[in-house]
């Protein structure tokens, strides 16, 4: 067999392979085909590979460029890819199973000020068709802290406004429900008014947000591309993505006082770890609950000595200034 009659054999098999976004499964195939490539340049085949020439692959991606997120996700397309050729008598031994991934970094995005939020959403022009649209979007987007793909396929069957919670389906087809606050309630509503005059294409009816030119659900690029319109409008200045609010959220309702477990449900991280990682505590926010908290920033009640080992009445404490 060719390599594209393999790798249409492969397609067949991600897209049954259970677990697996559309997302990923794309970008598995992409990168296969890409690998593909890769070996035809030097006149081999996929079924030719060994690990180290699976390790020239990866670091050439490196010598290109790629961040080391999209080498990761490579490698993980690859492992799929020769254990599927494995498992159906392609190839006797697996090329991949000692193929390293490479570390990544912890990435922490921009976080927005709610007054940020708010001049973003007062940016938006609601004379303009668009703009009430857009507005439940970002709305959307703040309050329910979603991933830019689960909002572009919110469906209207998705939403139970009067109860007060919208049902999203996450990675690998998981739900979960998530409440919803009364302001994005309101959006809502306002944008269903204006969405009951847009004709969508047979199998788009009950998409929530869709385009009234493509008469389609909105795709992610559209929805990053006004986000970023809109930001700079209100004269933001940071990285702004849909994920930016996603990460807001996050960080807004842990800085809130909200239990990291409830986050974690709501954000449908499978990990507490990813949790952890993602709802990144602004320092100063972080200072300040250590100061407060912590016993041994905490002043001696009058009258009563410093216990053995703490320190003396006259020594630095955090607060002051050479600990800054």
């Amino acid at each position: 067999m060719t390599d594209d009659e393999i790798i249409d054999a492969y397609r067949d098999y991600v897209i049954l392979e259970r677990g697996l976004s559309d997302n990923t499964r794309a970008a598995y195939l992409r990168d296969v085909t890409r690998f593909a490539s890769f070996q035809h340049d030097e006149g081999l085949g996929v079924l030719g590979a060994d690990l180290d020439r699976l390790h020239q692959y990866t670091w050439a991606l490196h010598e290109l460029g790629i961040t080391s997120r999209s080498i990761a996700r490579a490698v993980s397309a690859l492992r799929s890819f020769y254990c599927f050729l494995l498992l159906d008598g392609y190839i006797d031994a697996d090329p991949a199973e000692m193929l390293e991934v490479p570390k990544i970094g912890k990435h922490l995005p921009d976080v927005l000020t709610l007054n940020e939020v708010d001049r973003i959403l007062a940016a938006i022009d609601l004379s303009q068709p668009e703009g009430p649209r857009d507005h439940a979007v970002i709305e959307l987007l703040y309050s329910c802290g979603l991933r830019v793909s689960e909002l572009c396929h919110l469906r209207f069957s998705d939403l139970f406004l009067d109860e007060g919670y919208v049902r999203i389906t996450g990675k690998g087809g998981k739900q979960r429900m998530i409440p919803i606050s009364a302001r994005a309630t309101d959006e809502l509503r306002t944008w269903a008014v204006e969405r009951a005059d847009i004709t969508a294409y047979p199998g788009e009816e009950d998409y929530v947000f869709v385009s009234r030119r493509r008469h389609r659900h909105l795709s992610r690029i559209t929805v990053f591309h006004f986000i970023k319109q809109y930001a700079a409008l209100a004269g933001i200045t940071k990285t702004i993505s849909p994920h930016t609010f996603r990460h807001t959220f996050a960080t807004h309702l842990l800085e809130g006082g909200a239990n990291l477990r409830a986050i974690q449900a709501m954000l449908g991280h499978e990990s507490i770890a990813t949790t952890e990682i993602y709802t990144h505590i602004d320092k100063t926010f972080l200072r300040e609950q250590i100061l407060e908290h912590f016993p041994r920033n905490m002043p001696h009640p009058p009258g009563l000595a410093p216990a053995d080992g703490d320190a003396a009445p006259d020594a630095p404490r955090p607060d002051d200034e050479g600990w800054k």
